[in-house]
């Protein structure tokens, strides 16, 4: 299996921090941010990546090469302008076409066992399965509705629905997809994959969502990244793939 490492984004909200380092480098413990979401991957056997660059792009390719130090293969989707969660996958899709794989936010910690998911993602016969989880907030992040079969129904409030009761959970930024996404995702310029979703909510195409339990983290804002550092200071943090 493969995966896409998405790390293209310009950080806007960690401004200054991001002025001058992209991202997915800044650190934390003792490693570059986007270094988490590749260990994780390495520790479910998924070691084929391409990462998708943009905004100060080479610097994440000179920090990790084409990954023999992490013991993976990584290679890169350039952008000469930004293409979106939806238009960075669909450029890298010549690399992630042979089967199912993995798309996940370089810019998150996360603990999560990714066999299962994977698992249960194969069992529904899913196209598209998130990792979810349960959040107070869930309406700030934008909530994905589940079934009782764990079927996504509506998307950020979208479609219309009249039947069971649905459970709201936030995207945790990470899915597990087959290359039928790839159909719903416009050739050329800039889309979310968010809007694939939509479409292939109301084309009756089968979407999942897996909630998850684990330690979940995004590092988006100063407030989460400050956190996030102190808690590794402090060793509050226990990940799994961590030694």
């Amino acid at each position: 299996m493969k995966a896409i490492v998405l790390a293209a984004g310009f950080g806007t909200r960690l401004r200054p921090l991001t002025n001058n380092t992209p991202k997915p480098l800044l650190p934390v413990g003792d490693r570059p941010l986007i270094q988490y979401s590749l260990l994780l991957l390495k520790k479910y056997g998924i070691t084929e990546v391409v990462i998708n660059l943009h905004h100060q792009g080479k610097k994440i390719e000179q920090m990790l090469g084409d990954g023999r130090t992490l013991g993976m293969q990584i290679l890169y989707s350039e952008e000469p302008e930004i293409l979106g969660t939806g238009g960075g996958m669909k450029k890298a899709s010549h690399f992630l076409s042979d089967g199912t794989f993995v798309a996940i936010n370089g810019d998150i910690l996360v603990d999560v066992n990714l066999d299962k998911v994977v698992e249960f993602h194969r069992w529904k016969r899913s196209v598209a399965t998130m990792i979810l989880r349960e959040d107070p907030d869930v309406e700030t992040y934008g909530a994905i509705e589940l079934d009782s079969k764990g079927r996504i129904r509506r998307f950020l409030r979208q479609p219309d629905w009249e039947g069971e009761k649905l459970l709201p959970y936030m995207f945790t930024g990470i899915h597990v997809l087959e290359p039928k996404i790839f159909k719903y995702i416009p050739s050329h310029g800039f889309s979310s994959v968010t809007e694939a979703y939509q479409t292939m909510l109301k084309k009756d195409e089968r979407l999942f969502g897996y909630p998850m339990k684990g330690y979940w983290r995004d590092l988006g804002t100063p407030k989460n990244y400050q956190q996030a550092k102190a808690d590794f200071k402090k060793g509050a943090v226990r990940l799994s793939y961590i030694r």
